[in-house]
């Protein structure tokens, strides 16, 4: 391991883990090449070794790319693709656009009756067993020091909801609640199995799934809350609070990605024990309310205007840690990075 890449290791675990405050700028450059229509994960009449030649190369060119620039990404292989990969388990078939976007979940269930027949899923099912293959013979290839991903790990309650179709499942929330505790309940087990077999069988397993970001995995799972802003504070208490705070006391703390408009739910998040980290979504209020409540976490943002990446820092407190993901070209990038690592240093205390 090189002095660039130990010295991102510990500075990123550090913040991480709350041990020291700081500001994390990661490049997102170019990728290689794009897959063909779909992903690993559904394309099961491919076999999985026709990917291996896209990951070596997409990691290989994501370290040069980190190491050139001098940025502070732990690169990694990213198997992240379609959300509904855990709800393929339970039997939801894929949507295949034509132009190559990533293939989405179907739902399969419209009543509490189905949901309540619906078998529970295990890690043989779908496209589970795949993504063992795929990553067991990366690390063969690459060697066991190479971090891995999970791929896109949507919450207990977020799973729930891809499976139960979307209009009949927000009516369910109010007519039938118990059934959607049941279902939320068997994928919350085939979540917390999954999680514990892949900290088995990865060797060097990175649990974040979004950003694109690195932290041990002794800190805790990562995981998407993306449904949270249809419904009120109660309901979200009732359905998704529980699982959340399960798999951090499980796993020993809790990485959050929200991409909803969810102001009415952060008080509520300070409940869950162990939120190391959270990734919000900005709308107009901007990044301060989120920060001024819970000024102690890591907040991470991507693809954010320089406006709204400032506005972060500004917010900041004593105790809190940024992390921003930034696409772009290498020459915009850097001076851009100079800028933002200017502005931490003269406003940090």
């Amino acid at each position: 391991m090189n002095n660039h890449l130990q010295r991102n290791r510990e500075f990123l675990a550090e913040l991480s883990a709350g041990g020291r405050t700081g500001l994390a700028l990661i490049w997102e450059g170019p990728r290689p090449r794009k897959l063909w229509p779909g992903d690993w994960a559904v394309r099961t009449d491919r076999p999985v070794g026709e990917w291996l030649g896209f990951y070596e190369a997409d990691y290989a060119q994501r370290l040069a790319q980190s190491e050139a620039l001098g940025d502070d990404a732990v690169s990694y292989v990213s198997l992240v693709g379609t959300t509904g990969f855990f709800a393929a388990a339970f039997g939801c078939p894929f949507h295949q656009y034509e132009k190559g976007q990533v293939p989405v979940a179907r739902p399969i269930v419209t009543t509490a009756e189905q949901a309540d027949a619906l078998p529970q899923a295990t890690l043989d099912d779908g496209p589970i067993p795949r993504y063992f293959e795929l990553v067991e013979r990366l690390a063969e290839r690459l060697g066991p020091d190479v971090p891995i991903s999970v791929p896109d790990i949507q919450s207990p309650f977020g799973i729930a909801a891809i499976i139960w179709n979307k209009e009949d499942f927000l009516v369910a929330l109010v007519e039938t609640p118990e059934a959607v505790e049941r279902l939320v309940g068997k994928t919350h087990a085939l979540l917390e199995s999954f999680f514990a077999e892949a900290l088995r069988r990865v060797p060097n397993l990175n649990l974040c799934h979004c950003p694109y970001t690195w932290a041990p995995p002794q800190l805790g799972v990562w995981l998407s809350e993306d449904e949270i802003g249809a419904f009120s504070r109660p309901m979200f208490e009732r359905f998704c609070l529980p699982s959340l705070s399960a798999l951090s006391d499980r796993f020993g703390g809790l990485f959050m990605h929200c991409c909803a408009r969810a102001a009415h739910q952060h008080e509520a998040w300070r409940a869950i024990p162990g939120l190391r980290g959270i990734n919000p979504a900005i709308f107009e209020d901007g990044p301060a309310p989120l920060i001024d409540l819970m000024p102690d976490r890591l907040y991470m943002y991507g693809y954010q205007t320089e406006e709204r990446m400032n506005a972060a820092i500004e917010a900041a407190h004593s105790q809190t840690r940024l992390l921003f993901n930034v696409p772009g070209k290498i020459e915009t990038v850097k001076p851009l990075f100079d800028r933002l690592r200017a502005r931490w240093d003269k406003r940090s205390p």
